[in-house]
């Protein structure tokens, strides 16, 4: 934590002195929240917000993205991979007129050829099925303007994957590009089943394609099923009756069952989100918070 401010806190004051750092606290078990509390005490413009349980990252970015008051705000990681010294360059590319700056990774250092390698497919397949550009080796690390900020938080879904709704916003963009470090502090918590889980979020929250794909498998099924019954009874009609064997039929239930469940599956997963977004349930609690205006809660 001291890390982060001491290299943090300088970058922001030479750029100007009307700065503040939103820090949201996402249901630690440390002593995160003891530390922030003292740190807000010693400067009022590092603020907290500490959420009643861990509601992951996606609600933890949108949290922060509602209280933050700037006429810009840039998403930070704690640990330090995206450096600190892009603030300015990002700044300034503002101030020449973009509303969202992106800071775009040329290395991943750090990370392992496993998840270099579903990155990779991952922006390949979303690029692929849905209509929105979502910029490769982009995180959430990005100076937005105050416009887009406000657009962000009319967007009421409970299903969040954050990339896609800052690149389905729009606006004029640049970008910059850096080299990414390795983490200075901490260790990673995203396990490959919350990737897997966010990865499903972008592309059941933005395209329909899995659900088309479902109808195209069941008219090619059919026409195969249609044609293999046409030919025993053409068969049948030459031949006579023939015994069908066994090895044959349960294969064909099987299949047919595994593609039911498969289709089921994906129905089930926008059902799913259907049913989450019927309820209304808040994305996040505040449990405790300095320095913040109150009433902004989603």
């Amino acid at each position: 934590m001291a890390l982060l401010f001491e290299r943090l806190i300088p970058v922001l004051g030479g750029v100007t002195p009307e700065w503040e750092i939103v820090c949201v606290n996402d249901g630690s078990q440390d002593d995160t929240l003891s530390l922030l509390r003292q740190w807000h005490a010693h400067e009022p413009r590092i603020k907290l917000l500490s959420l009643s349980r861990n509601f992951g990252k996606e609600a933890a970015l949108t949290a922060g993205l509602h209280y933050a008051a700037g006429d810009a705000v840039i998403p930070f990681d704690a640990d330090l991979q995206d450096p600190p010294d892009l603030i300015p360059e990002m700044v300034q590319q503002w101030q020449a007129g973009y509303k969202v700056v992106l800071a775009t990774r040329r290395r991943r250092s750090g990370e392992g050829w496993f998840k270099r390698g579903t990155a990779w497919l991952f922006y390949r397949l979303m690029g692929s099925v849905t209509s929105i550009h979502i910029p490769v080796n982009t995180g959430d690390f990005r100076l937005m303007d105050r416009q887009v900020i406000e657009v962000l938080r009319l967007l009421p879904e409970r299903t969040r994957f954050m990339k896609g709704l800052f690149a389905w916003v729009g606006f004029s963009t640049t970008h910059i590009y850096f080299d990414r470090a390795p983490r200075a502090v901490g260790a990673p918590k995203q396990s490959f089943l919350r990737l897997w889980r966010l990865a499903k979020d972008g592309i059941f929250s933005f395209t329909t394609l899995p659900l088309r794909f479902t109808t195209y498998l069941g008219v090619v099924i059919s026409t195969v099923a249609f044609g293999y019954a046409f030919w025993l009874i053409w068969r049948t009609v030459l031949r006579g009756v023939d015994v069908p064997g066994y090895a044959s039929i349960m294969a064909t239930v099987l299949c047919m069952g595994g593609v039911q469940l498969i289709c089921l599956g994906i129905i089930g997963e926008y059902l799913g989100r259907i049913y989450r977004e019927t309820k209304h349930r808040p994305l996040y609690i505040i449990e405790e918070s300095a320095g913040l205006a109150a009433g902004k809660e989603s």
